[in-house]
């Protein structure tokens, strides 16, 4: 046992990993897992299920909310969740807890937000644009009323019913221009700040924000078009920061909007969670840059008051993640939980990952999150067993 234990260990997987696999108990129980975060709602992926007895992989080709899809709840609304044949039950996430569950597991309901392509082509009013014009289809604009309402909902009948320790939240405020796709091609495209100005969003709802602040909206568009094309150019340097594009106060202009809406998804959907689940914990995926999109955004300073942990993506074995775990940590305070997300998938070398999980924990973190149950095969299902046992008190 490391003398610098944490104070909990959750581990993630999928609905599909747990039904229709009688050891995935058994090996959960092997690890010392007590907690579990399982998919109730997710976006596309293509998932590997080594472990499992009855398939090896399972297309889960877009996103779904693993739950029955009740027209009492969805009927009224212009946005809502599509339903999966692939999750293994009508009541996917819902049978796979109560399995967890009576195997004397906790288990947090995974949810996440705005991260749709389905619902992103069908709805592309209510999808992020850049200041091109162009829109991110898989990027549900937090700020739209149909996306607040749908998200609401989504939480909503994603806990209800369920016996459940937790909540843990992705993807809760906008996505931006970097996205894993299928074939992507846009990496290093747009290098340094580029990946800043390609993720503001420029619908006309945030540009009237914009202009209620006091800023030219117009302006603002044209700026960060001009920085886009100068970095495209070569002529703005990738070490360049967001004030070489912007002044102070458009871009402060720029960030209260995107953060004003992602305060507002965030308490309508927690609002929604505890009128279902009052005692729930909850654990907010974020990042402390100001500036950051994606399915960890910038957490803002409504957040240490209104959740029990901010989660931290810690995949790479690197300095920067390490510092982002710091970082968190000085902004959440002590009263908050920091939890290291962190992964035994490639490109991660097995041998290199117990020195990166003790440098996040001697960051601050004080909670481990370990990706990924369902994907990993024996030695990577091994090196997930070594953290356990170093980091359990």
């Amino acid at each position: 046992m490391s003398e610098n234990s944490v104070d909990r260990i959750v581990a993630h997987a999928y609905p599909w990993d747990v039904l229709g696999d009688p050891h995935f108990v058994d090996r959960v129980r092997e690890l010392g897992i007590r907690e579990i975060a399982l998919a109730a709602s997710y976006h596309s992926t293509r998932a590997a299920t080594p472990l499992h007895p009855q398939h090896k992989v399972v297309d889960a080709h877009h996103a779904a909310l693993y739950r029955p899809i009740r027209p009492e709840a969805w009927g009224g609304l212009d946005i809502a969740a599509r339903g999966a044949s692939w999750g293994g039950s009508e009541d996917a996430f819902g049978d796979a807890a109560a399995l967890l569950v009576s195997a004397g597991l906790a288990v947090h309901a995974w949810i996440v937000l705005s991260h749709s392509t389905i619902l992103g082509h069908a709805h592309p009013d209510a999808t992020v644009v850049n200041a091109f014009g162009d829109r991110y289809p898989y990027a549900l604009a937090p700020g739209h009323p149909g996306i607040v309402a749908y998200a609401r909902t989504l939480a909503a009948e994603a806990v209800r019913g369920v016996d459940l320790h937790g909540v843990s939240i992705e993807a809760a405020g906008q996505l931006g221009f970097a996205h894993v796709g299928p074939h992507e091609k846009t990496d290093g495209a747009y290098p340094g700040i580029g990946d800043t100005l390609m993720s503001i969003s420029c619908t006309d709802r945030e540009l009237a924000a914009w202009a209620a602040r006091g800023v030219d909206a117009e302006k603002i568009v044209a700026k960060v078009r001009g920085g886009i094309d100068a970095v495209s150019g070569g002529t703005l340097s990738p070490g360049s920061s967001i004030t070489d594009v912007l002044d102070a106060d458009e871009a402060s202009a720029v960030l209260a909007v995107r953060h004003a809406d992602a305060d507002h998804l965030r308490r309508e959907v927690l609002a929604a969670v505890r009128n279902e689940s009052p005692d729930v914990r909850v654990t907010l995926h974020g990042h402390p840059d100001p500036w950051k999109t994606g399915p960890s955004p910038a957490v803002t300073a409504g957040v240490p008051s209104e959740v029990d942990a901010v989660l931290v993506s810690a995949w790479p074995g690197t300095a920067e993640t390490v510092s982002v775990v710091e970082n968190t940590r000085t902004l959440v305070g002590g009263d908050v939980s920091v939890g290291a997300y962190v992964s035994v998938l490639p490109p991660k070398k097995l041998d290199e990952v117990g020195a990166h999980v003790a440098a996040t924990v001697a960051a601050g973190a004080n909670e481990l999150h370990l990706y990924h149950l369902g994907l990993v095969n024996r030695p990577q299902l091994g090196a997930l067993g070594r953290i356990v046992a170093e980091y359990t008190r």
